[in-house]
């Protein structure tokens, strides 16, 4: 099986990205048959690994996934529960000033095999056990956000859709591997 991989002119635009972004992720999706052997070859033992619950959220038509939002609460292993409102494709210098000087503001280059994309990440961590909590029915999703969050998405969002409109998508679980 051939590999995609980025041509040049991709590649250059990509790491002109990077000069602009704040950090970038190199993503793999393995399917469930292959982890063992994905994991080896990457020389990941995925008991070193922080197990993540993710959760997304969008309409049943996926109008947020069209117009470049993400909205995302997760669960991980030993740390906190997190969220995060997200667009995607940006361009970094289009950003206004006010938002990348914020620290929960970030700009992130995603690169997987074949492609890459600039995201902006606006963060929030929530309360220990609200996600679990949200995604079992206890409370409101826009409960999961910050103001600042909700009036990003509020700005970003197509018309007429609200963050307790949207429905759940997952959980995907995920192993996070940091570099050591």
């Amino acid at each position: 099986m051939a590999t995609a991989r980025l041509i040049s002119p991709e590649l250059e635009e990509m790491l002109k990205l990077v000069g602009d972004a704040d950090s970038v992720e190199l993503k793999l999706t393995v399917p469930d048959e292959d982890r063992q052997s994905a994991a080896a070859a990457l020389g990941v033992d995925p008991l070193n690994a922080r197990i993540r619950q993710v959760y997304f959220f969008d309409t049943p038509d996926l109008a947020l996934d069209a117009a470049g939002v993400v909205v995302r609460a997760r669960r991980t292993q030993g740390g906190p529960d997190d969220t995060v409102i997200k667009l995607r494709p940006v361009v970094p210098t289009d950003l206004p000033e006010e938002l990348r000087a914020r620290k929960d503001f970030v700009v992130e280059v995603d690169a997987m095999p074949g492609k890459y994309v600039c995201s902006a990440s606006f963060k929030g961590q929530a309360k220990a056990g609200a996600v679990r909590e949200t995604v079992s029915g206890g409370q409101p999703l826009r409960k999961l956000f910050s103001k600042s969050q909700r009036a990003f998405f509020a700005d970003h969002a197509p018309d007429g859709v609200g963050l307790d409109d949207l429905s759940m998508l997952g959980p995907v679980i995920a192993l996070k591997r940091s570099p050591t």
